[in-house]
């Protein structure tokens, strides 16, 4: 349990563990946490087989009660059609306050079987398992859970803090090469908006290896299992944006301060997502919100051209693209913008770098300023 990291906040306490084959210790650990209840397993339909069964037959001969529900993957399953389809299996299999719901997958995942935890009979306790980068270091810690409304991203939802989270890193090694790379955007987030030294270890990484996107789960020649120094230089990293995630909670829950700086890239990123109709993954919006923040704040004077550059340097590094699509329509993007979560009195709240490591929250950005960016007019660095 040397890599437990933990969330403490005014509404929960719960541990968070990182580490190659975590997942086999889910039995003892629910047994810690004092969850005797069914088990509630819901898995991404792509992960279900492969992980889903085998866990299930773990928590089975631990004693355990298990009802398995495959969720299709994609975006378009954080739908109230999707929600639906849980509260139908939830209740017409008689869960009870004292069961647990298992989260099993990427984001998606946990957004919305952790939001139908947070509500069914007013709320029974949810285990995160988080099996891409992109959950790991970001949506699976913390709370949040919801499902999208065709006005917006992430609209409808609660705060529900998990009882868990336990993620394995093994698991990585069967994850698509584009997921890979999206979910290192969150990674590299984490390092402009708190942690210099985790950039600083990304861009030395980067610079002794080549990423390679040619086979699922390769990232770095050896990640898949060959090299075992190179695994662990990798997981060290994981955990270290994992802990910026946890540190960053536990100083605010409900995203009425510091919390909102993880919100770095997501103002564009989420308008271009949902302007995509989800074909670009979120981690692909979020790398490309962040160029644009950074350009945003580069041409307000709050950061110089060298953070641009670097950043993108260590985005592309990492198999990140941050072109903005063609034929983008900036009026619709400003549009989704203006309903972002983070709007107040109808001002957009920017979360814009001053230096690698450290970030502000301004609503006083010109619109003109965020048009510049968008339709290219502000030059790159």
């Amino acid at each position: 349990m040397a890599d437990t990291l933990t969330v403490t906040t005014s509404s929960a306490s719960y541990p968070v563990l990182v580490e190659a084959g975590a997942l086999a210790a889910l039995p003892a650990q629910l047994a810690a946490l004092g969850l005797r209840g069914a088990l509630w397993l819901v898995a991404d339909a792509a992960v279900a087989e492969r992980y889903g069964a085998p866990l299930a037959a773990v928590l089975r001969a631990a004693g355990h009660t298990v009802n398995e529900r495959a969720v299709p993957s994609g975006e378009a399953s954080k739908s109230p059609e999707q929600l639906a389809g849980l509260y139908d299996w939830l209740i017409g299999g008689g869960v009870e306050r004292r069961d647990a719901l298992l989260a099993l997958g990427g984001g998606v995942v946990g957004d919305v079987a952790g939001y139908a935890a947070a509500t069914v009979l007013r709320g029974i306790a949810v285990v995160q398992l988080p099996t891409t980068v992109l959950a790991m270091v970001d949506s699976a810690v913390g709370g949040k859970t919801g499902i999208n409304h065709p006005l917006g991203k992430n609209l409808i939802g609660a705060f529900h803090q998990p009882r868990l989270v336990l993620a394995d890193t093994d698991t990585l090694a069967t994850l698509p090469p584009r997921e890979l790379c999206a979910g290192f955007a969150e990674v590299i987030k984490h390092g402009v908006i708190r942690d210099a030294g985790l950039f600083a270890a990304l861009e030395t990484l980067a610079a002794e290896r080549r990423w390679d996107g040619s086979r699922p789960g390769a990232g770095f020649p050896g990640w898949d299992g060959g090299d075992a120094d190179l695994v662990g230089r990798l997981s060290a990293i994981l955990r270290r944006a994992v802990g910026v995630k946890c540190e960053v909670v536990s100083i605010d829950e409900r995203e009425q301060g510091e919390r909102i700086t993880l919100n770095y890239g997501h103002t564009i990123g989420h308008a271009i997502e949902q302007r995509s109709g989800y074909r670009l993954l979120h981690g692909e919006c979020v790398a490309i919100g962040m160029d644009a923040a950074a350009r945003i704040a580069a041409g307000l004077g709050l950061c110089d051209a060298g953070l641009v550059e670097r950043q993108r340097a260590l985005l592309a590094a990492y198999g990140l693209r941050v072109d903005l699509p063609a034929g983008l329509d900036t009026d619709a993007i400003i549009a989704l913008i203006m309903r972002d979560k983070k709007v107040q009195a109808k001002r957009v709240r920017w979360v814009l770098p001053t230096a690698i490591g450290r970030v502000v929250v301004r609503d006083d950005v010109p619109e003109a300023a965020v048009r510049a960016v968008l339709e290219g007019s502000l030059p790159r660095a």
